[in-house]
């Protein structure tokens, strides 16, 4: 249970330098979550922005932070871990993981969508999904979605799948998926309708619960930088 230093959810032992780690997710949150970065004081080295660049770690104009770029669902268990001290993550890795270690004391206002069950239009348009009893579906969500689907008496058989989620239906793998939901283009481009929402998802800014214990004045402080970020953000896209 124990597999890092000082036990899970404690902060690794702090390097010389005794920096903060923030950790952010790869892809389309990663462009999102840059003015809010900049509004909260925090601005990557220039290789930050190379795509060519192979690093993962980055330094920024602050002395006392460095970045790492990561997989989104890999944030939560970098923060979750102690790896890294803050994070950006959305709330749907947040209830798939529901790491009690991570406290999300902040929504960000960025990469909003949806998480959704979809299925074949041709089986929309006559199944009553208040009759399911026993289904299999193909998520990246397998936790979330058993659980969402429990609390309706409803027994979820979950294949995991990492992408290509839309393709599960029409080659036979299942006849339902659940996925994140934007626009809903990609669904209906692969005949697919959404027939239920699970949860409205957004990312929220995250710290480790056991070095907001250790470090207050530090973490504390960047939880009300990203906090006035975040509204300002929000006051600029209203």
């Amino acid at each position: 249970m124990n597999d890092v230093v000082g036990g899970r959810g404690a902060p690794m032992a702090e390097s010389a330098s005794d920096k903060l780690i923030l950790a952010l997710p790869k892809g389309r949150i990663l462009a999102e979550s840059a003015p809010v970065l900049h509004a909260a004081g925090i601005d990557p080295e220039p290789s930050f922005h190379d795509e060519d660049s192979r690093a993962l770690r980055f330094t920024t104009n602050r002395p006392d932070i460095d970045i790492i770029r990561v997989r989104s669902f890999d944030v939560a268990t970098f923060v979750a871990f102690g790896a890294a001290h803050l994070g950006i993550c959305g709330s749907d890795v947040l209830m798939e993981f529901d790491f009690t270690e991570i406290y999300a004391p902040v929504d960000l206002g960025i990469g909003r969508c949806r998480l959704s069950v979809a299925e074949p239009a041709d089986l929309a348009a006559s199944d009553d999904p208040s009759r399911w009893s026993h289904i299999r579906i193909a998520t990246k969500y397998p936790e979330l979605t058993k659980r969402h689907f429990a609390a309706r008496g409803v027994q979820a058989e979950c294949i995991k799948l990492n992408g290509a989620m839309e393709l599960a239906p029409t080659l036979g793998l299942c006849h339902r998926i659940v996925d994140l939901v934007s626009s809903g283009r990609t669904l209906k481009e692969n005949g697919l309708k959404e027939i239920e929402r699970i949860a409205d998802v957004s990312s929220r800014f995250i710290v480790n619960r056991a070095a907001l214990k250790t470090r207050p004045e530090a973490i504390g402080a960047w939880i009300e930088r990203f906090r006035a970020a975040a509204h300002g953000a929000v006051a600029d896209a209203a």
